[in-house]
């Protein structure tokens, strides 16, 4: 734990330097996985359940609405977009790789978003109270810049390909997480768990 919580400390306070510390470690997917993404990835997704099951949001027209259902959705949707984000983000930009003169194993790649997107999995504590929910866009934009700086040592593309690179990846990440979003929410709606009550 003890581990988990330095990193993220250090990725988010330190991102050139941690960048390159991480660059050159050995790793797995599933160890990182389990060992780092999992659990932050549950603490946003618990903020988002309590946020959204129990203490609700104003929405126009309709006042403070909750529901368990809603605060179900939400968590489930959190946790599977962060795991499941990761590796298709890791995937999207280790198959670009080649197209800029560099290459890069998938291992790499999902180390490079994990550790990237720290901030903005961390920034799921605001679901706890959903009116703080736009906060973490802010977190997430932090995210984007730490990927930024990660491109370079992880990827080992040239400083010439080094936007290019980075903004081709984004391009394609957002598209893989709208779609993932999409097919998320209607899966959850269909077993019954989109709604909210007043």
């Amino acid at each position: 734990m003890e581990n988990l919580i330095n990193r993220a400390k250090n990725i988010i306070l330190q991102p050139k330097a941690t960048w390159e510390e991480v660059k050159n470690e050995e790793t797995t997917i599933q160890g990182l996985l389990v060992s780092y993404v999992l659990p932050l990835a549950l603490i946003s997704a618990i903020a988002s359940f309590i946020g959204f099951g129990f203490i609700g949001s104003n929405i126009p027209f309709a006042g403070r609405v909750h529901s368990i259902e809603w605060g179900i959705n939400q968590a489930v949707t959190s946790f599977v977009s962060v795991m499941l984000g990761i590796i298709l983000s890791g995937w999207v930009i280790s198959w670009l790789a080649p197209k800029f003169d560099t290459t890069l194993n998938l291992t790499d790649a999902v180390k490079l978003v994990a550790y990237s997107y720290t901030p903005a999995i961390l920034g799921g504590i605001f679901n706890i109270i959903p009116a703080l929910a736009v906060l973490g866009i802010i977190t997430g934009l932090y995210s984007l810049y730490i990927l930024y700086l990660g491109f370079g040592p992880i990827t080992k593309v040239s400083t010439e390909k080094t936007t290019t690179y980075f903004v081709v990846s984004l391009l394609v990440i957002i598209g893989v997480y709208v779609i993932l979003g999409l097919v998320i929410g209607a899966i959850l709606a269909t077993a019954g768990f989109a709604g909210f009550r007043y």
